[in-house]
């Protein structure tokens, strides 16, 4: 019984059994209909030797052509209409399980309440053969690779059920030829190119290969690779990164060529014995010259079982099923939160303050922490700007007051509160942020500022509080791909960004947050933006993240942040007189504006860490 279930356990976990497994959650009554079809078509072709036997014997014996004739000239038939039929069927199965997969990735991607799993290194190549499997990159898409595999089902069928015929004749025989053939399956699969599919070379080729082949036909490249000349680098990368995986295949076929021999050695003396001993039983009179011609054509017909092309179109179906499929349980365990039962009402929050106590984080299984004993009393219904060089977790913070993570060690406290205790998406609507790469949405601005819906009184309002009332109508696309839609330049976009956070503010939101809002905007407009955003937002509390001195002066407080604590709070002013490091970056910037060379000119000190900060 134990050899029995691990048995079963090594099926269920091989990428074939899961494909198979998904094409009725897909498409039920779909899949139904091609496995019936493919069934039908598998025991056709024995069916025919059959009948060609019975149409011999009876042209051998004068009897009456009629029936024998019907009987083959409807197994013809059917061969002829099941095939485009099945291929019909196929088609719109693969399409239904493609689209189950990317809705079972949708949700697996939108599902967990943090943002660990999009974020995981660990789960980059599976993530990318689920979000790519069906575009033609690392296989046919499947609404083509169905047919593929049918034909390989649908010869296996007919092999069986050939050998099965030839048991008819000699009990022994379909064990020998069917075992000769199927034989074929373990000798070339052992050193098959699909047995080295997975290694982490080939996810590397193929990686690498995938990212140039977006370089060359997405639009967010294509300015760069004119402007540098790299379009020919690209093509070239493309090809080299291919050119290694063929190599592999390659490779992989040169070790074949042994297995090669010693399969063709076992057919033929496994053919040669079969049919030595149907000529010796039909010169012998033991058989008819019709069942002789049946059994002969029954020994030609199991040589489909040969080992064909049916396990690379399985592996390269089930890859991206099985992918979607781990990561259906690997997302949910990236993505979760410590606490996600938090009941405590969000209510009004933050109305005293909140307080960040010796909070400790890092990215998945980086043991170097982004913050390590951050310490931060924010009084609510202020503002404070959080400064500090590439990589000191300014964004980190924004992240962690979201919830899109939790701490490791430490805790944030909303009025005195965990925040892990409040109910999550009642804090979270309490909630609103402009990060840097916020979302653009291809829908009407209306819909840009306000997804869940608003008043328009309070959208204009918010349009115009962020400079952007003259943008476009509500109604228009923000997108070129549609009729009438239009595009914005970069800093429009920001001030719809803006805008869609005033708009949260106006319909509840406690707590602003601003990570580089307005880094497409020229060091006066920013000015100009950030003082009605603390105009709009002077009864919530704000909290910006910028480069830019000339904004950051504006909020009641700053907080300087170094390798993960807070080395520096106060005023622009007392920090001035401090003369510790904010004055340092303060007046390094200020020399730079003056000399017209850089608008920011934070230094950047190569900080690196494991992880998005």
């Amino acid at each position: 019984m134990t050899g029995t279930r691990k048995l079963l356990v090594s099926l269920r976990a091989r990428p074939e059994w899961k494909f198979f497994g998904a094409l009725p959650k897909a498409a039920p009554w779909l899949a139904a209909a091609w496995w019936t079809i493919l069934v039908f078509r598998g025991l056709l072709p024995a069916l025919f030797a059959v009948a060609v036997g019975g149409l011999v014997g009876a042209v051998q014996g004068h009897a009456l052509l009629t029936q024998p004739l019907v009987f083959a000239g409807t197994v013809f038939v059917m061969l002829q209409v099941l095939s485009p039929l099945h291929r019909a069927v196929g088609a719109n199965l693969g399409s239904q399980l493609a689209a189950w997969l990317y809705d079972e990735l949708t949700t697996s991607c939108v599902t967990p309440p943090g943002m660990g799993h999009l974020e995981d290194q660990r789960l980059t190549t599976d993530l990318a053969m689920a979000r790519d499997f069906d575009l033609g990159i690392s296989g046919p898409p499947l609404s083509i690779a169905m047919d593929f595999i049918a034909g390989g089902l649908v010869e296996m069928v007919s092999g069986l059920a050939a050998a099965a015929l030839l048991g008819v004749w000699a009990w022994w025989a379909p064990f020998v030829l069917a075992g000769a053939w199927f034989g074929t399956h373990w000798l070339l699969r052992e050193s098959a190119v699909w047995k080295e599919r997975d290694t982490d070379q080939v996810r590397s080729a193929q990686r690498h290969a995938d990212y140039a082949y977006r370089l060359a036909v997405e639009p967010p490249a294509s300015k760069e690779l004119r402007l540098f000349g790299l379009s020919k680098w690209v093509v070239e990368r493309f090809s080299s990164r291919r050119r290694e995986l063929l190599d592999l295949q390659f490779q992989a076929t040169r070790l074949r060529e042994q297995p090669l021999v010693w399969s063709l050695l076992w057919v033929l003396a496994a053919n040669g014995l079969v049919m030595w001993a149907l000529v010796l039983d039909a010169t012998a009179g033991r058989i008819s010259l019709g069942q002789a011609i049946t059994f002969a054509n029954a020994a030609v017909a199991t040589s489909v079982i040969a080992f064909g092309g049916l396990s690379w179109a399985l592996d390269g179906a089930g890859a991206p099923v099985g992918a979607v499929l781990r990561l259906r349980e690997s997302m949910a365990k990236a993505g979760e939160l410590s606490k996600t039962l938090g009941r405590r009402s969000a209510a009004g929050t933050p109305a005293v303050s909140l307080r960040f106590r010796d909070v400790k984080f890092h990215y998945g299984e980086s043991a170097r922490p982004v913050l390590n004993g951050f310490n931060l009393d924010i009084p609510a219904g202020t503002s404070i700007a959080i400064v500090g060089r590439n990589g000191a977790g300014k964004t980190t913070l924004a992240k962690l007051l979201c919830r899109l993570y939790d701490p490791q060690e430490g805790s944030i406290e909303v009025d005195g509160t965990d925040l892990r205790d409040l109910d999550l998406s009642a804090w979270r609507s309490r909630v609103t942020a402009v990060f840097q790469d916020f979302i653009r949405f291809e829908l009407p601005l209306r819909d840009n500022l306000a997804p869940a819906g608003a008043p328009d009184a309070v959208i204009l309002e918010a349009l115009r509080e962020a400079g952007a009332v003259h943008l476009s109508d509500l109604e228009t696309i923000l997108a070129r791909g549609y009729e009438g839609g239009t595009e914005l330049s970069g800093g429009q976009w920001q001030r719809v960004a803006l805008a869609r956070a005033l708009c949260a503010v106006k319909l509840g939101a406690g707590l602003v947050l601003l990570d580089e809002p307005t880094a497409m905007l020229d060091v006066r407009g920013e000015a100009e933006i950030f003082e009605r955003v603390l105009k709009a937002t002077r009864k919530s509390t704000t909290i910006l993240i910028s480069h830019r001195f000339s904004t950051v002066r504006l909020a009641d407080r700053i907080c300087v942040v170094e390798d993960g604590k807070v080395v520096e709070l106060g005023s622009h002013d007392e920090l001035i007189a401090l003369g510790g490091r904010y004055k340092t970056m303060f007046d390094m910037q200020a020399s730079r504006f003056a000399e017209g060379s850089s608008e920011d000119g934070l230094p950047d000190e190569g900080v690196s860490i494991d992880g998005p900060v």
